[in-house]
């Protein structure tokens, strides 16, 4: 590794690992932000792959006692029934079209959430709801990579109190991630250059992801929920962007 590419893998897991310690999320969004001007996509692709277990994983053991295995549960099974429809779509439909339309739609719904002045609660809605929730994520992410916003956005709509919406979609996330860092493993993806940049990646990623997390700890639910729409917003503008390369 040259010193550039070791500086672009650092700085961009610092930043990613601290919003994902924040928010549970987006540890994607933030890092590509940043690898995509130095590293080639099929190196960045299993790097925020195992930034993402990396960060969930601490965040998790940080929320602790306030995990919601059972709510969670759910979605992962729907994701994972999910995922090989995904992948089986990958033939059908373009990947870039595909993102470009998540994109809109997250700038559309977000936006009309923010605007909101009280968000809507749907308190009703069973296990089946959210492993349709999670079906959809597991669908998206095996089609373009994108297992977090429905599940996210389900949560939000939930009426869940903060950590329980951060528990479940932490530990649908996690459980997506490690299903596709166990494929990149069987397929060879993960190759020994790779992995010695893990190793640069992971205390860098420590710090942050922690620090992010203490931060978390001083948001209210609505303000928490707010936090999620807006970096959802984000995705979105940036998914949006993507139609025009």
């Amino acid at each position: 590794m040259t010193y550039d590419i070791v500086v672009s893998v650092i700085v961009g897991t610092c930043l990613a690992g601290f919003v994902q310690g924040l928010s549970g999320f987006a540890f994607g969004l933030v890092a590509m932000s940043v690898w995509s001007w130095s590293l080639a996509p099929q190196l960045a692709a299993p790097m925020v792959v195992f930034g993402s277990i990396v960060g969930q994983s601490l965040g998790i053991m940080a929320i602790g006692r306030n995990l919601q295995m059972r709510r969670a549960m759910p979605f992962i099974i729907g994701g994972l029934f999910g995922i090989p429809l995904g992948v089986w779509l990958l033939r059908y439909v373009d990947p870039v079209m595909f993102r470009g339309g998540v994109g809109i739609f997250l700038i559309c719904y977000c936006t009309v959430m923010l605007l909101s002045r009280h968000l809507p609660a749907i308190t009703r809605a069973g296990v089946v709801w959210d492993a349709v929730a999670g079906w959809i994520g597991g669908v998206m992410g095996g089609l373009g990579g994108l297992t977090g916003p429905a599940p996210t956005l389900w949560c939000t709509l939930r009426g869940w109190e903060r950590d329980t919406q951060r528990s479940v979609f932490q530990a649908f996330n996690l459980s997506m991630q490690i299903v596709t860092m166990a494929t990149y493993l069987v397929d060879g993806t993960v190759t020994a250059s790779i992995a010695r940049i893990f190793a640069v990646m992971l205390p860098a990623a420590i710090l942050p992801t922690l620090a992010g997390v203490r931060l978390y700890r001083r948001f209210s639910t609505v303000g928490f929920q707010r936090m999620v729409l807006i970096l959802l917003l984000i995705s979105g503008i940036l998914l949006t962007l993507s139609l025009l390369h």
